[in-house]
């Protein structure tokens, strides 16, 4: 009888110290999920604003590509706006915006949309006017796509679409 009462008391101490570890570790975890979903929890304040009315004579387009014109890699890509300011992301500002350019995907992001931040998606968070993109060689379709502040999409009233052969 005495070995079945000091088994229950063991697996109850090694739960006991076990669980005070873990506690720890949950609580550091906790404290890093709270912190990414506060962040999240901005981002998607930004965007539940309406998306910023679009001026009836802005435009965006690629200065520097035509389409169907025969480059070579690295490609330097000129973008430029007009009727409408070239701003960097953050805040949501009326009449402005910033640039992404979509390779090989998609003609436009639907406007209000966040446009994805990953290899086909290239963010110009920063007002920059210019890159440069290392491409394959080979037909690449090229997407200048302008978002307001909080990278949401203009939609395809402010999208520009070039076709470019890129030569080895």
């Amino acid at each position: 009888m005495k070995k079945f009462l000091g088994i229950p008391a063991i697996l109850l101490m090694g739960f006991i110290s076990c669980n005070s570890g873990a506690g720890n570790e949950t609580a550091k975890t906790d404290s890093t999920v709270v912190s990414a979903d506060t962040s999240h929890a901005s981002m998607n304040m930004a965007t539940t604003s309406s998306l910023p009315e679009i001026p009836g004579n802005a435009k965006v387009y690629f200065k520097n590509l035509k389409d169907g014109e025969t480059v070579t890699s690295p490609v330097k890509v000129e973008m430029a706006a007009t009727g409408i300011s070239i701003d960097s992301a953050g805040a949501v500002k009326p009449n402005s915006g910033h640039f992404h350019i979509i390779v090989d995907a998609e003609d436009s992001i639907p406007a209000g949309e966040v446009v994805a931040k990953d290899s086909t998606h290239i963010h110009y968070g920063n007002a920059q006017q210019t890159a440069t993109l290392t491409l394959p060689p080979g037909k690449h379709k090229l997407v200048l796509q302008f978002a307001d502040g909080a990278h949401r999409s203009y939609g395809n009233k402010l999208a520009s679409a070039v076709t470019i052969n890129v030569k080895k």
